[in-house]
């Protein structure tokens, strides 16, 4: 049973591999590039509009809305990074149902590629709502002693958000295969519905806590009262 699609190499060359990993999480970006521009090629303002539409139209409010609810205030602005995210990890689930594929959120360097772009957009989204000065003075509050400490939290959590959503996806494959040896028939059908189900919930949880952190970034931490009334 194999526990990673980094496992499974279509061909080598020396010290370069071309594994499942990068075949299919290509594929998945090709998925995702092709079908939004042929649904976005012709799109109608009007009460006549493809079924295609009607559903991109459906995602894409739902992600705005829970963007929203979380605390970022102009969601469209999010919308593009956190959006990708979601459709990225949930297509990967959801491919699960054909033959042959592996998914790449069964990979850790997946994970942890997904993980790092996290860590990036937040200071990024950061320093465009409060400025470079604004945004790092964060990190030495309430005290200059916490900055090794906000520095530390920064880099727990991205590994944090890796490993989780690595651990989840890779279980599930795992108890997908164990129970295709022992009950061929019933079961797989019962925990690849399952599995489904599971995949699309880590797309969203992995979304929403990115949009947490960047809630955390873009926040502008307003002066006390005492303090306003005295300036």
């Amino acid at each position: 049973m194999r526990l990673s699609p980094d496992e499974i190499i279509f061909w080598q060359h020396g010290f370069f591999k071309l594994n499942a990993t990068l075949v299919f999480t290509w594929g998945l970006m090709l998925v995702l590039v092709v079908g939004s521009i042929l649904i976005t090629h012709k799109l109608s303002i009007g009460l006549q509009r493809s079924r295609w539409q009607n559903l991109l139209e459906i995602i894409v409010t739902a992600i705005e809305k829970q963007i929203e609810e979380v605390g970022l205030s102009q969601p469209r602005k999010y919308l593009g990074f956190l959006g990708t995210l979601f459709l990225f990890i949930a297509l990967s689930a959801l491919c699960t149902v054909i033959p042959g594929y592996e998914p790449p959120t069964g990979s850790l360097s997946t994970t942890v590629a997904l993980a790092l772009c996290v860590l990036v957009a937040v200071p990024f989204f950061g320093i465009q709502d409060q400025g470079v000065g604004g945004y790092l003075k964060s990190y030495i509050e309430p005290t200059f002693i916490m900055l090794p400490f906000n520095l530390i939290s920064e880099i727990s959590r991205t590994l944090a958000l890796a490993v989780r959503l690595f651990g989840n996806m890779m279980s599930g494959a795992m108890i997908i295969g164990i129970l295709l040896s022992i009950t061929p028939f019933i079961f797989p059908i019962i925990m690849t519905l399952l599995g489904l189900l599971t995949g699309m919930v880590q797309a969203y949880i992995f979304t929403i806590l990115a949009a947490v952190y960047i809630v955390a970034a873009t926040r502008v931490r307003k002066p006390k009262p005492e303090l306003a009334a005295e300036t």
